[in-house]
C-alpha cells in the first residue's frame, strides 16, 4: 500500500500537477454546511447545486466502489496585472489563458491510465470542477490546503492560486493529515469585498459575489446597487485572493497554457461591446471566458462601460 500510494504521487507530480494529496472516500468534515447554505438560499441561480446535492454529499453515489480519493492542485499564477484604467475591462487571472478544464483532464487522463498500468484492477473516475463534488474540502481532507475564509483553497506553496481536480479509485491507499486552518484572525478579503459578499467567515453569498454576477448570473440585468461597485470587473473578480497574505508565496506556473492571451488581461471595453455572437465565440473559443454566452457578457460589458460614463 505504501509503495503503491508513493508511486501514484510520483506520477501525478510527473503529469505536471504541483501538489498531490490522498484521502479515504469518507464524508469530509463540514459537508454538511451545504445544506445550511442552499437553505440560505446562497446559491442563487446555480440550481445545480440543489438538484446533485445528495452526490455531493455521499461520494459512493457518484462512484458506488470509492474508497480512496486523490487529490491535485496546479498552479496557475502569472506576473501579469490587471489594469487601473477605466477604459479596460479585468478578468480574473484564472481566465487569461486556456480553458483549465481541458488542460487539467489530460493530464488526469494520463495519470489514470499510469494507475492502471500499475495496477490493472484498480477502476477510477475523473472530476475537474464540473462534477459533483465538494472539491474543496476533498482537498482539505487530502492536506492540499485549506478552505479559507472567502470560501476558495489555500496552499501554503501557492497561495489560492491553483485549479483543483480530482481522480476516485476502487483502491486504499496510504492517506494524508487534513490540512489545518492558517487563516487566524485575518480577515483581509472580508474587508476588501465591494459587495459584502463574505457574509461571514467562511460563508459567501453567490446572490451579492462579483464572480456568479459575471459568469453565472443570466436571468435578467444585474441589480444597480451591486453593478456600481463592479470596478470594470466583466468575468469573475480577483479582490478577495489579491489582498490575501498567503498569496505572497505565490510562484510563476511553468504551464504555458495557463500563461495569458494579451487580449484578455485588459481588454478594451469599446472594441468588446461592439462584438457580435460570433466573434465573441470565436475570441473566446477554449477560453473560460465563453461561459457566460454572448448576451450576458455583453450585458455585463455594458454595465461596467455605462458605470464608467455616470462617473
Amino acid at each position: 500500500m505504501h509503495d503503491l500510494t508513493r508511486q501514484i504521487k510520483d506520477l501525478a507530480y510527473k503529469a505536471g500537477f504541483h501538489k498531490v494529496g490522498i484521502t479515504a472516500a469518507r464524508q469530509p468534515q463540514k459537508s454538511e454546511f451545504l445544506g445550511q447554505w442552499l437553505k440560505m438560499n446562497y446559491h442563487g441561480s446555480m440550481h445545480w447545486m440543489q438538484n446533485y446535492a445528495d452526490r455531493r454529499q455521499d461520494i459512493h453515489k457518484l462512484m458506488p466502489d470509492a474508497h480512496s480519493v486523490i487529490c491535485v492542485a496546479h498552479n496557475y499564477f502569472t506576473a501579469e496585472k490587471h489594469s487601473s484604467d477605466a477604459g479596460h475591462g479585468k478578468i480574473s487571472r484564472y481566465a487569461w489563458g486556456r480553458d483549465y478544464h481541458k488542460v487539467m483532464k489530460k493530464k488526469l487522463k494520463t495519470l489514470l491510465l499510469e494507475i492502471k498500468r500499475l495496477d490493472p484492477t484498480i477502476e477510477g473516475r475523473l472530476c475537474v470542477d464540473t462534477a459533483p463534488l465538494m472539491e474543496k474540502l476533498w482537498a482539505e481532507q487530502a492536506g492540499i490546503g485549506w478552505q479559507g475564509k472567502h470560501s476558495t483553497l489555500i496552499t501554503r506553496e501557492y497561495g489560492s492560486w491553483v485549479f483543483l481536480a480530482e481522480i476516485i479509485i476502487s483502491k486504499e491507499l496510504r492517506y494524508d493529515n487534513p490540512a489545518q486552518d492558517m487563516c487566524g484572525s485575518c480577515s483581509a478579503c472580508i474587508r476588501a469585498c465591494p459587495t459584502h459578499a463574505i457574509t461571514q467567515p467562511y460563508v459567501v453569498d453567490a446572490n451579492k459575489c462579483i464572480s456568479y454576477l459575471t459568469i453565472e448570473y443570466r436571468e435578467k440585468q444585474i441589480p444597480a446597487s451591486l453593478a456600481e461597485k463592479m470596478d470594470n470587473w466583466i468575468f469573475g473578480c480577483d479582490i478577495c485572493q489579491d489582498v490575501c497574505p498567503w498569496n505572497r508565496f505565490q510562484k510563476v506556473t511553468d504551464e504555458k497554457a495557463y500563461h495569458p492571451q494579451t487580449d484578455r488581461i485588459a481588454p478594451e471595453l469599446l472594441s468588446l461591446v461592439e462584438l457580435d455572437e460570433a466573434g465573441y465565440k470565436k475570441k473566446y473559443k477554449n477560453s473560460p471566458i465563453s461561459r457566460p454566452g454572448w448576451e450576458n457578457f455583453i450585458r455585463t460589458v455594458r454595465i461596467v462601460l455605462n458605470q464608467n460614463s455616470s462617473e
